[in-house]
């Protein structure tokens, strides 16, 4: 196997491999990054196309396949990201760059280019996009909790029917239910609770998205 193009990642685990396809002998080789990258120690697997499908996610081996079977035939350039399932079950975000490989002629005849593995990366980012979306999921719960509170306290209801007050005022005006707890939040904080709250809950609810 050849690891000239291997690269390790922060971890110490090889995250950059590269790989050939020789049409001549239906032959795959695999540099021992993307051998690792498959669970196989180096030196230990002489990987055929039948291999290579048998890694592949079950959702992406469909699409895959079809790549390779152009990369086969034709030699043809192809780049994606799909998964990988290695021999100890964990998956791998890969991304696949594969190019036309010439001989001295110039004549096409196979593949070569290289993986990339950016599975923690990949899940970094996705962390990332999960935390903020949780982060305005609790903004908006926090919001939405007090606009809960003031209509309990202005209607004397409970906190499910209080929650229901909202809900249907955003879907009678199809404005955002977040943006009238605003706008109920924002001038109920502005003053102290009086008997005329409830008069002002009431206008609050009745003209909230109108400002929208």
């Amino acid at each position: 196997m050849d690891s000239d193009r291997d690269a390790v990642g922060p971890d110490g685990a090889m995250s950059v491999g590269s790989f050939s396809y020789l049409r001549s002998d239906d032959r795959w080789v695999w540099s021992d990054a993307v051998a690792a990258m498959h669970g196989y120690a180096p030196g230990t697997v002489e990987p055929t196309t039948e291999l290579v499908l048998s890694h592949k996610h079950p959702d992406d081996k469909a699409t895959v396949a079809q790549l390779i079977d152009r990369a086969r035939r034709e030699g043809a350039v192809f780049s994606g990201r799909h998964r990988i399932i290695d021999t100890h079950g964990k998956t791998h975000v890969v991304i696949v760059v594969g190019d036309t490989l010439t001989d001295d002629a110039g004549e096409v005849v196979g593949t070569t280019g290289f993986y990339v593995d950016i599975t923690d990366g990949f899940h970094a980012d996705v962390q990332r996009s999960v935390s903020r979306h949780v982060t305005n999921i609790d903004e908006n719960r926090a919001t939405i909790q007090q606009a809960v509170g003031m209509i309990r306290m202005a209607y004397g209801v409970s906190a499910d029917r209080a929650f229901d007050v909202l809900k249907w005022r955003s879907q009678e005006t199809n404005a955002k239910l977040r943006h009238i707890a605003d706008r109920l939040v924002a001038e109920l904080s502005a003053a102290p609770l009086s008997p005329e709250s409830r008069a002002r809950v009431d206008h609050i609810l009745l003209t909230a998205h109108l400002d929208g």
